[in-house]
């Protein structure tokens, strides 16, 4: 696939607009709005799912792509077969389709889970449904308009990498194949493997999950290791066992390797180690995982806080480019020669329009949603806007959009200029993480368009569409499958992102003081521990950097229960033996096969939590 930096590095958009740009094709069309409107509230559904059992949000685009492919070839089947033909999905209206879907299916990451889940943690709020969908809706919308000052700076000057948008990309090439349309054999294959993998995972947690009279027998949630004792207790008392969640194996198998050995090195260490540690000293008062997090959040937290906080300053270079090319792009006079671009790209007076009108919906919300002052708001939504344009930036040039790092800086901010306000420290965070993601994700699906001559305004729609309907589906579905919040934080859900979100916020708007001298040791520790790794990451010779654990892995295996770290590994074990027998198997399987559990088991998990509701199923 050519870049157009590298056809006509003096004037890639002039060669993209006569070489790529195809206007006359198909694009934002109705079925490609409606149908990714449907895939998104679907992957909204299942990110929602796996984010409180691994802390982590799964990626939408690529999965999107091959379904979408799939239910079209499907329906042109069908309609031939009846002497009415529709016409098949190309793949720029896939690219229309898989931008509406990721809008939706991103409303669980950013922080926005992570924030709602670690509200209804440390407070006995629980705002109105209505009004929480037009906040994140708001907060979504509002990251959508900021990406628009920025795309020409890194993606048709700079030619950043965004390399999710850059895959899918050559996905869609190859499932789609070639300008002529004859490929597509692909694509058929893998939306196959991700339909058995689904079913495969849906029915495991059908019968692991379903209790009613009706049912012949259940499956067990956990198995134990054998005999194996720590402290005199079996293991599986410190959550070490092996769960039969394939929705952890698939989560782990769209890891990097070294993230999911990181994941196990950080669980035995914490489950085998340190917790019968605490519990001899007494600092642990039973062996539970609810006991064990409420101490080991601490020292977690501060290793994601420092090393995100580590790489972001690292990253000083991104940073300082951010603010440069914001002064380059505000900068322009108005008697500039006429840009033929500008016919193509979303018009610049988009941005300050849209943040003249969602700006003020926001301060509103924040004041009445969550106590936090109007001037605390009025200075949050200017701050976020500026930490979006950095996290694009970052994203474009790593793949990694850096909440870890922005979040807290904000809840440091508000902890500061409202002391003791936890909820407004929280949402205030959201704010910065919301804008941050969606500005991101746009960017990303915009990458992909210009990989294949798409129009920026349609795919700006399409976003727009797709933040609404996840907005219209994260809270009700919230609500639907985590009833009562207490249990966040078990091991049933662990949901680690809310824990540590919750942990700072009590850091920041409470102080440090509060908590006892040895929860405060590893703080220190940890803290310690994730500027070492990030340095080490960043510093380390090439070849040993494969053997440098990972600080996001090391961290969230301190919050989530050993049994998710285990299982989490053995996927990304086995992509990795996949990957060294046989690469080009591996390249058409591994994303669909491990996709499909994920959708699988998650969107059971969810139907059986609505039909407990209906009183089907007993709990």
């Amino acid at each position: 696939m050519i870049d157009p930096r590298d056809a006509a590095p003096d004037n890639p958009e002039r060669w993209w607009r006569e070489n790529l740009y195809k206007p006359a094709a198909a694009q934002l069309t109705i079925r490609a709005v409606l149908v990714g409107m449907a895939i998104g509230a679907v992957m909204c559904l299942s990110n929602l799912y796996v984010f409180f059992k691994t802390g982590w949000s799964m990626g939408v685009t690529i999965t999107a792509a091959i379904l979408s492919f799939a239910l079209f070839q499907l329906f042109h089947g069908v309609t031939a077969a009846l002497g009415r033909p529709v016409r098949p999905l190309g793949a720029l209206e896939n690219n229309a389709l898989i931008t509406v879907s990721s809008g939706a299916g991103f409303m669980t990451g950013g922080g926005n889970m992570a924030a709602f889940g670690a509200l209804l943690m440390v407070t006995t709020l629980r705002p109105d449904p209505t009004a929480m969908i037009f906040w994140f809706g708001a907060i979504a919308a509002l990251g959508v308009f900021t990406a628009i000052p920025i795309k020409r700076q890194l993606i048709n000057h700079e030619g950043l990498a965004f390399p999710t948008g850059k895959a899918t990309a050559e996905t869609l090439r190859a499932i789609h194949g070639a300008a002529d349309g004859s490929g597509g054999g692909e694509g058929l294959q893998q939306a196959r493997a991700l339909g058995l993998g689904a079913l495969f995972a849906a029915a495991v947690a059908w019968f692991r999950d379903a209790k009613g009279t009706f049912m012949p027998f259940n499956l067990p949630g956990t198995f134990p290791l054998g005999s194996l004792m720590i402290g005199g207790r079996p293991a599986s008392d410190y959550t070490l066992a092996l769960k039969t969640e394939v929705v952890l194996i698939g989560a782990g198998a769209l890891m990097s390797f070294r993230t999911g050995w990181s994941l196990l090195l950080g669980g035995l260490l914490t489950y085998a180690f340190l917790a019968p540690a605490l519990v001899a000293q007494g600092v642990i008062a039973t062996v539970s995982y609810k006991a064990i997090v409420g101490w080991t959040v601490w020292p977690g937290a501060a290793i994601l806080v420092a090393s995100g906080l580590t790489s972001f300053a690292l990253d000083w270079k991104s940073v300082s480019r951010s603010f440069s090319g914001m002064a380059g792009i505000f900068g322009k006079k108005a008697d500039a020669v006429a840009d033929p671009m500008d016919e193509i790209e979303c018009p610049g007076w988009w941005f300050p329009a849209g943040f003249v009108v969602l700006g003020p919906i926001v301060v509103f919300l924040m004041t009445q949603l969550f106590q936090i002052p109007w001037w605390a708001g009025v200075i949050a939504v200017p701050l976020a806007v500026v930490m979006g344009f950095v996290a694009s930036r970052v994203t474009g040039e790593t793949d990694v959009t850096p909440t870890k790092a922005l979040g807290p800086v904000t809840q440091l901010v508000y902890g500061a200029m409202t002391p003791g306000n936890l909820s407004g420290n929280i949402m205030s965070a959201n704010v910065t993480g919301g804008i941050g993601l969606h500005a991101a994700d746009l960017l990303t699906t915009l990458k992909t368009g210009w990989m294949l001559g798409a129009s920026p305004r349609a795919q700006f729609y399409a976003q727009l569409f797709g933040v609404l309907a996840g907005a219209a589906v994260v809270v009700p579905a919230f609500n639907i499958l985590i009833p009562d919040p207490t249990v966040l934080g078990t091991d049933a859900w662990p949901a680690p992102s809310c824990l540590v979100w919750a942990g700072v916020s009590k850091a920041f708007a409470g102080g440090l003081g509060a908590l006892d001298g040895l929860a405060r040791k590893g703080i220190g520790i940890g803290l310690a521990l994730g500027v070492a790794l990030a340095l080490l990451e960043r510093f380390a010779p090439k070849a040993l950097k494969s053997y440098v654990p990972s600080p996001s892995g090391l961290g969230i295996a301190m919050v989530v229960p050993g049994s998710n770290a285990i299982a989490m590994f053995v996927g990304a074990l086995g992509a990795k033996i996949a990957n060294q027998t046989s690469p080009e198997f591996a390249r058409k399987y591994v994303v669909p096969v491990s996709s499909g559990l994920i959708a699988g088991e998650s969107l059971m998990g969810v139907a059986i939590a609505m039909l407990i509701v209906a009183g089907v199923l007993k709990h």
